[in-house]
C-alpha cells in the first residue's frame, strides 16, 4: 500500500467519542469569545458617544441661554418713601449727679463719697437718699427746675414754690407760708424731711446762733432802757409793747396808771420833778426808738435763722420714679465728676443722623420702632431733629457736669470730640415697655407719602419708548405681552405710582415685566 493510500485511510477513519466531545467544547468557547467581544465593542461605542462630542455639539451646549422674563404684580397701596437707621432707647431725662461744693466735715479739705446706697438699675423715688458726700445727704425731689442756688429762709421765687410743692408731696406741710416765700412753715417742712431720712439740716446762718442771741440781748437792753427813762409815778407810761405779760417784762410801779394823765408833764407833789422836764422826755423817746429798732433786728434775725437747702444736696427730677443708669464712684473716692447718673421719664429713641439724612427728616414724621430682641414693633413720631451736630466725648478726663445736665445732650461740639451727627429724638405713640431700655432698635421713618392709595409698580417696570410714551408691559396668564401707556407719579423705596392713560387698562394684580432671566439652557434641563 502506497503512502497516499495510507493517508486517505487515516482521514476517513471514524472519530472516537472522546474526540467528538473535545471538538464541541472548543466550538462553544469560540462562540462565547466572539459574543463577549461583540458586547464589549457595543459598550465601548456607547461610552464613546457620551464622552466624545463634535465641535458643533459643544458649541450648541455652551451657547447663551434662552432668555425669559421676570414679572411683578401691580399693587394698590399708599406709596411712602422711607429712611432706615439705627437708634438707642434711652430715658427722656438723664441727670448726671455731681455734688460739687458739699460742705466737708471738720478737718476735711476734700469732698469724699461716704455712702452709695444704690446700684445700677435700682428704682429712685421722691425723697430717696441716693448718696452721701462728706457725711451730708444727697436726695431726690420732684420738680422740673434744677437747683441753681442755695434756698434759705427769706428766699422767694419759683424755685422756692417748687420746693414747697415737693415737700407737700412728701407729706410735710408748709403751714401758712405764701407761695414762693421761704417762711416759718417751709422751715418746719424742710427740717421734717431731713430728719425723716436721718440727718439734720444745715443752718442758714453758720454762726452757731450768735446773731440771734445778740438780737435778743439788744431787745432786752432796750426794754430796760425804756423802763429806766420812765417816771416812777408813771407820767410817761410804760414802753410800747410792755406791761403785764408784755414782751420786755416791765410793769408799772405802784400807783402808776396805764397811760399818762392830762397835765402829767407838769405834775406837782413830792418827787414829781425827777420825771419831768424836756431832757427826760427826749431820753424816753430815744429809748423807745432804740427798742423798736432792736425788735426789728430780732425779727430779721429770727426770719433768717433756720434750715437751708444747699444746691449740692437736692436733685430735682421732672419724672418719677426714676432709675439709676450708672454709678461712677465708690465709697471713699473723692468727688471728681458724676457720682451716678439717673434716668427718668418715658423711654424715647435717640439716633444720630448724617447730613444727607438730616435734610430728609423733620419733626412730626411717622416712625416704626422695631426691636429685634423682642420681635415687636411700635409706632412713634419724630419729636426733634437737632440743627447742630453733636460731638463725641474725647478720651481722658472729662469736664465736670453740672447737676441736671444731660450727658447725651445735643451740644455743639465744644469738647473737641469727633462729630456723632445730628441728634434726632423719636417719641413712641404709647409708652415703650421697660424692657426696651438700652436696646439698639431699627427706625423706619416715612419721609414722604402720597395722599390715598394708588397703583404702584417697581420702577424697573416702567420704560420709555422711541415715541416718548411711558409704558409698562403687562403679561397675561397665557404669556402674551401688551404695552400699556401710563403716567408716573411719586416714587420711593424702588416703587413708583402709575396711572394708565386709558381707564381700566391696568389694575391691581396684573403682572408686569420688570426684567429678563435665564429660563433653560439647550441640551440641559432646569
Amino acid at each position: 500500500m502506497s503512502e497516499a493510500e495510507r493517508v486517505v485511510e487515516r482521514t476517513e477513519a471514524p472519530a472516537t467519542p472522546e474526540e467528538d466531545r473535545g471538538g464541541l467544547a472548543r466550538g462553544r468557547r469560540v462562540v462565547l469569545a466572539v459574543v463577549g467581544g461583540a458586547a464589549l465593542m457595543a459598550v465601548g461605542g456607547l461610552l464613546a458617544t457620551t464622552l466624545v462630542k463634535s465641535p458643533a455639539q459643544v458649541a450648541a451646549e455652551t451657547g447663551p441661554p434662552v432668555q425669559g422674563v421676570l414679572t411683578a404684580d401691580v399693587e394698590r397701596r399708599v406709596l411712602a418713601q422711607t429712611v432706615v437707621m439705627r437708634g438707642t432707647v434711652v430715658a427722656d431725662q438723664s441727670v448726671a449727679v455731681s455734688p460739687q461744693g458739699v460742705r466737708s466735715g471738720e478737718g476735711a479739705s476734700t469732698a469724699l463719697v461716704t455712702k452709695l446706697p444704690l446700684k445700677a438699675g435700682d428704682p429712685v423715688t421722691a425723697g430717696r437718699l441716693i448718696a452721701e458726700v462728706s457725711g451730708r445727704p444727697v436726695f431726690t425731689l420732684h420738680g422740673a427746675q434744677p437747683m441753681y442756688r442755695d434756698l434759705k429762709p427769706g428766699s422767694t421765687g419759683d424755685d422756692v414754690a417748687q420746693l414747697q410743692q415737693a415737700l407737700r408731696e412728701l407729706g410735710h406741710g408748709t403751714g401758712g407760708d405764701a407761695r414762693g416765700v421761704f417762711g416759718a412753715g417751709t422751715k418746719a417742712a424742710l427740717t421734717a424731711h431731713y430728719r425723716a431720712i436721718g440727718y439734720e439740716p444745715l443752718p442758714a446762718v453758720a454762726d452757731g446762733g450768735a446773731a440771734l442771741k445778740a438780737a435778743r440781748e439788744a431787745v432786752r437792753s432796750a426794754t430796760w432802757a425804756v423802763e429806766d427813762a420812765s417816771s416812777p409815778t408813771g407820767a410817761a407810761g410804760p414802753p410800747e409793747g410792755t406791761g403785764p405779760g408784755g414782751k420786755g417784762g416791765a410793769t408799772p410801779g405802784p400807783g402808776a396808771s396805764a397811760s399818762p394823765a392830762p397835765g402829767a408833764g407838769a405834775a406837782t407833789g413830792a418827787g414829781a420833778g425827777a420825771a419831768t422836764g424836756p431832757g427826760a422826755g427826749r431820753e424816753l423817746a430815744r429809748a423807745r426808738q432804740a427798742l423798736g429798732e432792736a425788735r426789728a433786728a430780732l425779727a430779721a434775725a429770727e426770719a433768717a435763722d433756720g434750715p437751708m437747702l444747699p444746691t449740692a444736696e437736692a436733685v430735682f427730677l421732672s419724672s418719677l420714679p426714676a432709675r439709676v443708669s450708672s454709678v461712677g464712684a465708690r465709697p471713699g473716692s473723692p468727688v471728681s465728676g458724676p457720682v451716678l447718673t439717673l434716668s427718668g421719664g418715658e423711654l424715647v429713641v435717640e439716633a444720630y443722623l448724617k447730613d444727607d439724612k438730616r435734610q430728609l427728616l423733620r419733626a412730626g414724621m411717622t416712625v416704626v420702632i422695631s426691636s429685634e430682641v423682642s420681635g415687636t414693633d411700635a409706632r412713634g413720631t419724630v419729636a426733634a431733629v437737632a440743627t447742630e451736630p453733636s460731638a463725641a466725648q474725647p478720651a481722658g478726663p472729662q469736664p465736670q457736669q453740672d447737676p441736671g445736665q444731660n450727658p447725651k445732650g445735643g451740644g455743639t461740639g465744644g469738647s473737641g470730640g469727633a462729630d456723632l451727627g445730628y441728634r434726632m429724638v423719636v417719641r413712641a405713640d404709647r409708652p415703650l415697655p421697660a424692657g426696651f431700655a438700652g436696646q439698639d432698635v431699627r427706625l423706619t421713618v416715612e419721609s414722604a407719602a402720597i395722599d390715598g392709595e394708588a397703583l404702584v409698580v417697581p420702577v424697573t417696570a416702567v420704560s420709555a419708548g422711541a415715541d416718548g410714551r411711558t409704558v409698562v408691559t403687562a403679561v397675561s396668564a397665557e404669556g402674551t405681552q401688551r404695552r400699556i401707556e401710563v403716567r408716573t407719579g411719586t416714587s420711593g423705596d424702588g416703587f413708583v405710582a402709575v396711572t394708565p392713560t386709558q381707564a381700566g387698562a391696568l389694575e391691581a394684580g396684573t403682572k408686569v415685566v420688570i426684567g429678563v432671566a435665564p429660563r433653560e439652557t439647550r441640551g440641559k434641563s432646569k
